[in-house]
């Protein structure tokens, strides 16, 4: 299955792999398949969300999931909003 997550195109590049050496990322199997496909692996400390940079993206990501999310809420309330501007003759609304 890891096989078929592991683009061609990317196969051919020469990189290293980070990962979080959290037990579950470092079983037996999964460093095997790594050393299998030459694939260097990083080492990094367990846990470590300092030494990540992904991590400090994650407020970001939230911030921009809300603001989606708030779009979609107008979305989903439009008919209600559309059905008290007809009711109002088109006067001022509860919205």
């Amino acid at each position: 299955m890891r096989s078929q997550h592991l683009k061609t195109s990317v196969r051919k590049l020469k990189f290293v792999f980070q990962q979080d050496n959290d037990p579950k990322h470092k079983a037996k199997s999964t460093m095997e398949w790594f050393k299998n496909k030459h694939i260097q692996v990083l080492e990094w400390p367990s846990q470590s969300p300092d030494l990540n940079p992904i991590e400090n993206l994650w407020k970001e990501l939230k911030t921009a999931v809300h603001k989606f999310s708030r779009c979609a809420k107008l979305i989903e309330t439009f008919p209600k909003r559309l059905t008290a501007v007809i009711a109002a003759k088109g006067g001022a609304t509860k919205y």
